[in-house]
């Protein structure tokens, strides 16, 4: 008897660390809160890397601040799925490429951003968002 409910609770307390596991990546997304999307801030700088990732894909840029010194930036941009639905392309953006950003910078005023636009090198303004015309 007593090993039996050892290994029921054996297994009951494995599910339950498995559905934990599975829920820890939505407890952990956040939203634009962060973000002031209300008051847009435009940034111009040097691609240091794109990264193609879920839950958000991100550019890291090189912007020269207004006291002639580099602001590292990090651009949060949607999911690599949205991005592809708004013409985004793994190789849209390469390390090297002078980009402009528009979005909403962070709250705290580091150097995050939350993309709306994006320029690319060519001129083409490509949506950072779903919800936004080009």
């Amino acid at each position: 008897m007593f090993r039996r409910d050892r290994q029921q609770l054996g297994r009951k307390l494995r599910r339950t660390v498995l559905l934990l596991s599975l829920a820890l990546p939505l407890i952990a997304h956040h939203s634009t809160a962060l973000y002031d999307l209300v008051h847009g801030t435009i940034i111009v700088g040097d691609v240091k890397r794109f990264d193609w990732e879920n839950p958000h894909a991100h550019i890291y840029l090189d912007v020269m601040g207004e006291d002639a010194e580099v602001e590292h930036w990090v651009v949060e941009l949607q999911s690599p799925i949205l991005l592809t639905h708004l013409g985004w392309k793994k190789d849209t953006i390469k390390a090297g490429d002078q980009i402009s950003v528009t979005g909403g910078r962070a709250k705290d005023n580091s150097f995050q951003i939350r993309a709306i636009y994006v320029v690319l090198p060519d001129g083409r303004k490509l949506s950072a968002l779903p919800s936004v015309d080009n």
